[in-house]
């Protein structure tokens, strides 16, 4: 699995904590982690609004198959990202809400709160929640006997989520696009981006959005 790591500004100095508990973890896994968030103050600037643009375009391109997300309380990134089609994502503050989303709902995203109670041992929380997250099979059911009916509650969701939105690449272009524009600006985005993307039609409009 190719897992895509990305926060925000005001969590920047987090970012290596973070991504070293990710890494670690998940690489006993067999997975590769892409650090495509901000890794420091001075790196490509991102707000929350822009994590959305360039999970959905990750997830959407299948360049990755996980995005793992993050502000300060984590509720803007969520909602950000679940703004478009082809991304799921929960919102997770300990290892519980990881395990369950896997097994219940069997997302693609997970954003987590980088500010608001992280403390002492946070870098214990957020490891233990990465293992909960990609260790073993997902969509087990929790209960077990009620797999059935919540495997069939993410497929209509997901087809719910189909149909209410446009495709990705019509949304995109139906907001600012100097907006766009930030959020894929950043090296380690695009050097992900185009090196895993599937889709040759976005692939080919943030070519011509980058002007390459």
């Amino acid at each position: 699995m190719k897992i895509a790591l990305m926060n925000e500004f005001s969590q920047a100095a987090k970012n290596a904590i973070i991504l070293n508990e990710l890494t670690t973890t998940v690489s006993k896994q067999g997975h590769t982690v892409f650090n495509v968030g901000m890794d420091g103050d001075n790196d490509h600037r991102l707000t929350y609004v822009h994590l959305g643009i360039i999970g959905a375009l990750l997830l959407n391109s299948k360049a990755v198959d996980f995005i793992i997300a993050g502000c300060g309380t984590g509720q803007g990134a969520m909602m950000a990202l679940n703004t478009f089609p082809g991304v799921n994502c929960g919102y997770c503050i300990d290892p519980t809400d990881a395990y369950l989303f896997a097994q219940v709902n069997n997302g693609n995203a997970l954003a987590l709160p980088f500010a608001k109670g992280f403390g002492w041992g946070a870098e214990l929380n957020i490891r233990y929640i990465f293992e909960k997250a990609f260790d073993g099979e997902k969509g087990l059911g929790y209960p077990a006997e009620r797999r059935e009916s919540q495997n069939a509650n993410a497929v209509i969701l997901n087809d719910m989520k189909v149909a209410a939105n446009k495709p990705l690449i019509d949304s995109l272009k139906a907001i600012d696009q100097e907006l766009v524009k930030q959020a894929i600006g950043g090296e380690r985005f695009q050097e992900c981006f185009f090196n895993n993307s599937q889709d040759a039609e976005l692939t080919d409009y943030i070519r011509t959005l980058l002007g390459k």
